[in-house]
């Protein structure tokens, strides 16, 4: 009876006060008072458990850390012989599939991006250094382009991995708390995450129309270098658009980088279908403009496209 109490639902968060059901705690107060004080006692050591793995993920950082340097060796000639810096040798080119005669379909996707990411070269994967804060970054390393000046674009992704005072029983291991883009230096002309729409005016008085020009958020993969921030325009959207971007962040980290090939080729693409809705939903610029900006063709988006033109 006493383990049925302390466990309560399995899929509720133990941490939450606000969670939990108003007869927990009505049920709590009704226990003995002895049993009680060993209720507290578990609940310090739960506490004491939950420091310690902490610091069990701060040791698994320092392992990621370690074992990227062994990686890199691996994706410097991955690198290579994309860029057709080097070519593989027949030895190395052996490799039997049973799916060679099949053809990978592609969809389009934004066709803006397309041009561009047709210039990167290679993305990596940086871990904090020992003694800074946990933390990883996404860098896009580009060729000479004629879109923007940048050799690269990094996305820095900050995390923590300590229980939160007021909630201990919550945790569950590292969490990313934030992230910080770069600013894009973009050639005149060439930025593909605004565009130009012209827009009939009338006026209210006289009952003239004349036709405005002005410039409105565009949907682009480029959007991800330049996260919402801006606290003044906070709202759920935002916040969910964060979210969606701390997953994109682990999915390039643990799954796209790592296994760039399988994504090239398609066979990646399968179990991933829910990732691609989450990123098409970060791609989208959350749009701060109201009238007429509805009446634009958006145009079809597959975030595939956006995936396979990485490598």
């Amino acid at each position: 009876t006493h383990l049925y109490v302390l466990s309560g639902k399995g899929d509720q968060n133990p941490g939450s006060q606000a969670d939990k059901p108003a007869g927990f705690h009505f049920m709590e107060s009704m226990l003995p008072k002895a049993v009680k004080r060993r209720v507290h006692a578990l609940k310090r050591l739960q506490v004491q458990s939950a420091n310690i793995e902490a610091k069990f993920y701060e040791e698994v950082h320092e392992l990621e850390r370690k074992y990227a340097a062994l990686y890199q060796p691996l994706f410097d000639k991955r690198r290579d012989i994309v860029t057709g810096t080097v070519e593989p040798t027949d030895a190395e080119c052996e490799w039997h599939s049973d799916r060679e005669e099949e053809e990978l379909a592609v969809s389009k996707g934004l066709e803006h991006d397309e041009p561009i990411l047709k210039h990167l070269k290679d993305i990596k994967v940086k871990f904090s250094e020992p003694g800074q804060p946990m933390s990883f970054s996404l860098e896009f390393y580009f060729e000479p382009n004629g879109y923007f000046n940048n050799a690269v674009l990094t996305k820095v992704y900050k995390m923590k991995s300590e229980p939160e005072a007021s909630e201990p029983f919550s945790f569950e291991g590292p969490e990313i708390i934030d992230c910080e883009g770069c600013q894009i230096d973009w050639h005149k002309g060439k930025d593909v995450t605004v565009k130009t729409i012209k827009k009939k005016q009338k006026h209210k008085g006289r009952g003239t129309v004349r036709t405005v020009t002005k410039q409105v958020p565009n949907d682009s993969f480029f959007n991800f270098f330049n996260p919402v921030k801006d606290a003044k325009i906070w709202d759920e959207d935002s916040e969910f658009t964060l979210a969606t971007d701390f997953e994109i962040g682990h999915f390039f980290r643990e799954r796209i980088v790592p296994r760039a090939v399988l994504y090239f080729t398609g066979e990646a693409l399968e179990d991933d279908e829910s990732l691609f809705e989450l990123l098409k939903l970060s791609l989208l610029y959350q749009e701060q403009d109201d009238e007429g900006d509805d009446d634009d063709d958006e145009g079809d988006f597959d975030p595939k496209v956006s995936f396979v033109c990485l490598y």
